[in-house]
């Protein structure tokens, strides 16, 4: 039975999308990207060499230019930044990445300092000059603070010599090949003046023209990485000269004509973090495309579960895959955490696009962490999906082979996912105020279908691994700073991951609340539902301990997921519907439209062997 390219038609997915894609601002925010990974363009293109591949994503690079409207403008928006990973993360992962370095990286720092005063932007808006941005060193990745490329203020000229003084100080994995033409760089590097350390500033840097690498830039290409290529290189300096508008200034560093640094912050750390400002927006850039990829890969197997067909109980009766709740269970689970990443991403994009100065750190622990937290699920999911679909899953022409590979990249980019949590859980062991002792309220008679009652039940989790965090750092070595942090870590990263799931479960409820259609708001109610049991699945011994579920609470668990999934499963279309993902794009994945890699040249399937597998049941191998 093939399945038609498109069939979002139901009033309920409609709903649903406009829960998902930003209610009214969804034209403006996700329309441009939809339309455009629609074009014949963004097709999938089997037999390309990795050179080739990396060549295209910079062709589709110039198209998404086109499509961006006033790419300053856009720079400038989190909504629709995060809206253009969303949806070309799916398509070309590669292509993702260029564009994120290009818009949010290279021209919103550029835009954050001065908004660009006094610039000619024009050969950067128009794809003339692709930007790019060199901060990570080969041996300074995390710990950017202690990196040692510097640029020498030059009292004769008033400019600066960029320098790479070691061969661990060579910037690492940034796109500076010849690859998509001519680029410049904005280089995180120490300014030092008259011999002293000022801190971490960026400089605006050509690396190439129409004839090549410009003198003095060096550019190494490294091997192939995993996920989709990009034109990664190892990258220094020797003595390039830089005039003085190089220097990209704000408030946290000016430097007068004498040399002199003026700032309004008193460290160097501080104006080091001021000047990678972007790198948060990064994380939530990463995420998106994460988030996309997740969705394609659950419309896939979803898609798919209902068109392969196997053996059913009775003699020649056939039944589809997504008939089997060991099937469609996991795939519901995964969908119940793709709505919550999504609606938690939304939540955090609309407060970082508002946040006050005041408001600035907590604002960027919360995306650290909700960064680290979407790009793991993501990871999970769309290997569920790969496995759901078995063999045809392996073929990149079925969309899903990539997706895991493109997320380890987003995993690691805009700060490796363990190293953010463990940052954000030293701030928050003492920093953070959870839930209250008590505020989920006495758990007798309280049933597991209750949304308030789940949602406390998740917070104390969080509550009790922050009270064991601080217990440990408390009562670890004295004199042993070291000691005493590997004594709280896990408790205190565990009471991170516990706060990531309470927002998402939080911004899925603010969600649901919203869903005016009873239907909508029924299985917005029940995912979220799942969503929350799920979670609590591996807290249940704390939570008994500490008498906050009664032991027919643990008992009925089982059976409350069971029950959840029961009601969903006749709704796994319209739920993946809602994604939205474009007729031309599903119709050119085989198995998301019926087919098969392998298919005959009509476009059906294969014969398939049918193996026995025990139960009266047999499956396709």
């Amino acid at each position: 039975m093939a399945v038609p390219a498109h069939t979002k038609t139901h009033p309920v997915a409609d709903e649903l999308a406009q829960l998902l894609f930003e209610g009214a601002d969804r034209e403006r925010v996700h329309g441009a990207w939809r339309r455009l990974v629609s074009g014949k363009e963004f097709a999938y293109r089997p037999g390309l060499p990795p050179e080739e591949r990396t060549a295209l994503s910079y062709e589709r690079l110039r198209l998404l230019n086109d499509a961006a409207g006033d790419p300053v403008e856009l720079a400038a928006d989190p909504y629709r930044l995060a809206g253009l990973h969303e949806w070309t993360g799916p398509v070309d992962g590669g292509l993702t990445t260029l564009a994120s370095i290009h818009y949010n990286l290279f021209l919103g720092s550029v835009l954050d300092h001065d908004g660009g005063r006094g610039r000619d932007l024009s050969a950067f808006t128009s794809l003339r000059r692709t930007g790019t941005f060199l901060c990570t060193e080969l041996e300074h990745g995390n710990d950017v603070a202690s990196m040692e490329t510097v640029a020498v203020f030059d009292r004769t000229t008033g400019g600066f010599h960029l320098t790479t003084p070691t061969p661990g100080a060579r910037k690492f994995m940034p796109n500076t090949s010849l690859t998509g033409g001519p680029k410049t760089a904005v280089v995180a590097a120490r300014l030092v003046v008259d011999g002293e350390d000022q801190g971490t500033f960026l400089f605006l840097t050509p690396l190439s023209d129409e004839n090549g690498h410009l003198p003095g830039v060096r550019v190494r290409p490294l091997p192939q990485r995993t996920g989709t290529p990009v034109d990664h290189c190892l990258t220094s300096f020797d003595r390039v000269w830089l005039p003085r508008e190089a220097l990209l200034e704000a408030e946290h560093g000016r430097l007068g004509a004498d040399g002199t640094l003026a700032s309004t912050l008193g460290n160097r750390r501080k104006r080091l973090l001021r000047s990678i400002n972007r790198v948060t927006m990064g994380k939530l850039c990463m995420s998106a495309g994460t988030l996309g990829m997740s969705r394609a890969a659950l419309t896939i197997a979803v898609r798919y579960a209902h068109s392969r067909f196997l053996a059913g109980p009775k003699a020649g009766e056939r039944i589809p895959l997504a008939a089997h709740r060991s099937h469609h269970g996991r795939l519901l689970h995964a969908l119940a955490t793709a709505y919550a990443m999504t609606f938690l991403h939304r939540s955090l994009v609309s407060r970082f696009a508002v946040h006050a100065d005041e408001d600035r750190a907590e604002v960027e622990r919360e995306v650290a962490v909700a960064k680290g937290w979407i790009t793991w699920q993501a990871r999970a999911i769309t290997t569920e999906c790969r496995e759901r679909c078995g063999a045809q899953g392996l073929f990149p022409a079925n969309g899903l082979a990539d997706l895991p590979l493109n997320i380890e990249g987003g995993i690691t980019a805009e700060g490796d996912n363990l190293v953010i949590w463990v940052k954000a859980a030293s701030e928050m062991v003492f920093g953070h105020q959870g839930v209250l002792v008590g505020e989920s309220g006495d758990p007798e008679g309280r049933e597991l279908t209750e949304l308030p009652f789940l949602r406390g039940l998740l917070a104390e989790a969080e509550r009790i691994w922050q009270d064991r965090a601080r217990t440990a750092l408390r009562e670890g070595p004295s004199g042993d700073p070291v000691g005493r942090w590997n004594a709280t870590s896990d408790a205190a990263l565990e009471m991170v991951s516990a706060h990531a799931r309470l927002q998402a479960a939080d911004a899925f409820l603010a969600a649901a609340a919203r869903a005016e259609d009873p239907r909508a708001g029924f299985l917005m109610r029940s995912l979220c539902r799942l969503f929350l049991l799920r979670q609590l699945g591996e807290h249940t011994g704390d939570l008994l301990a500490e008498g906050r579920l009664t032991p027919d609470h643990v008992r009925a668990l089982p059976k409350a997921v069971d029950t959840v999934l029961g009601e969903l499963a006749p709704h796994l279309m319209t739920l993946v519907d809602a994604f939205d993902l474009p007729a031309e794009v599903l119709s050119g994945i085989p198995i998301a439209s019926g087919g098969s890699v392998g298919g005959d040249e009509d476009g059906g399937e294969v014969d398939w062997v049918e193996a026995e597998v025990g139960a009266g049941v047999s499956v396709r191998v």
